[in-house]
């Protein structure tokens, strides 16, 4: 007996979590976390008793950047692969 092929004409199906509304909203979510702690980085370097504290904003600015980064990036790739058929 043959061993069965994949047949070609099947789509890819995504996990919810790759899909282009996640990727949207994850990278909207990002960018808002992101002018939040751009913002708590600003504040805690006016204020002298909170210069110690600023690596908190940065951290979750390092943080927000790449996972906006890893969502634009995933979000290009399936417009890619859906463009190049």
């Amino acid at each position: 007996m043959a061993l069965e092929s994949k047949p070609m004409f099947r789509k890819v199906i995504y996990p919810f979590y790759d899909s282009e509304a996640a990727c949207i909203v994850i990278i909207i979510l990002m960018l808002l976390i992101l002018m939040f702690s751009i913002a708590g980085i600003s504040v805690a370097r006016e204020e002298p008793q909170y210069n110690g504290y600023v690596w908190v904003p940065v951290i979750l600015a390092i943080m927000s950047a790449v996972i906006l980064l890893s969502a634009a990036i995933r979000l290009i790739k399936q417009y890619l692969a859906r463009f190049s058929h």
